[in-house]
C-alpha cells in the first residue's frame, strides 16, 4: 500500500518535508524547495554556489578543436583551441585542462614546437618549449601535448583560456589538429572553477 507524506516538519532549521502519492519528496525551507526527490533523480536548488565549500566545483566548462592549423614562425599566435568563464566568486580558483592532439614539427634540425597557456592576453604558463625536436632534420608527429594549470583570475568578469604556439625555427614549421586526409585530431580545454 502507497503512504503519503504531506507535511512534516523536523523542528531542525524550519526544514519542512512534504510529499505525495506521485512518489515525489521535496525538502523546504522558508517555503523554497532546497532539495527535490523524484523519479527523475534528486535535484539540489536554492543553495547559491558561492556559499559552497573549499574546493566545490562551481561550474565547468569545455571547448574543443579540430581544424588543422600550422605555424611556420617564432612569434607564438592562437591555435584557435579556446574557452572562456565568468567566474561566480573573486576568490575562486580556475582549473585549465589542455590537451593538444595532432602536435607535429617538420624536417629542420633546429625545430621545436612551442606552446604556451595565455589568460586574456597575458601568457601564464609555458606549457611546453621543445616539443618535437630531435636535433636532426626530420618530420616528427608527437601526438598530444597536454598541461593542467591552476590559475588565480581574481575577477567575476569573462575570461578567456587559450593556448597559442610557435616554432623554435623560423624555416619549420609546427602543426596542430593533424588530420589524415579523412578527418582531424581534436584539441580540448576543459575550464573548472573552484570554490577557494
Amino acid at each position: 500500500m502507497a503512504s503519503s507524506i504531506n507535511a512534516i516538519t523536523t523542528g531542525v532549521g524550519g526544514i519542512v518535508t512534504t510529499g505525495d502519492n506521485s512518489g515525489n519528496l521535496d525538502l523546504q525551507s522558508g517555503g523554497v524547495t532546497k532539495i527535490a526527490v523524484t523519479s527523475a533523480g534528486v535535484a539540489v536548488t536554492g543553495l547559491a554556489k558561492a556559499s559552497l565549500p573549499t574546493g566545490s566545483v562551481l561550474q565547468v566548462v569545455n571547448a574543443t578543436y579540430a581544424t588543422e592549423t600550422t605555424n611556420s614562425t617564432t612569434t607564438f599566435a592562437d591555435t584557435g583551441l579556446t574557452a572562456s568563464i565568468t567566474p561566480i566568486s573573486a576568490t575562486s580558483k580556475i582549473l585549465v585542462l589542455v590537451s593538444m592532439c595532432g602536435v607535429g614539427v617538420s624536417a629542420n634540425a633546429n625545430n621545436g614546437g612551442r606552446f604556451q597557456l595565455v589568460r586574456n592576453s597575458t601568457a601564464i604558463c609555458n606549457v611546453e618549449r621543445m616539443a618535437g625536436y630531435t636535433g636532426t632534420a626530420l618530420v616528427n608527429y608527437i601526438g598530444s601535448v597536454s598541461t593542467n594549470y591552476l590559475d588565480s583570475p581574481a575577477t567575476t568578469s569573462s575570461t578567456t583560456y587559450k593556448v597559442q604556439f610557435s616554432n623554435r625555427a623560423a624555416a619549420a614549421t609546427v602543426i596542430i589538429c593533424t588530420s589524415d586526409a579523412t578527418v582531424s585530431a581534436t584539441s580540448t580545454i576543459t575550464l573548472l572553477e573552484i570554490a577557494a
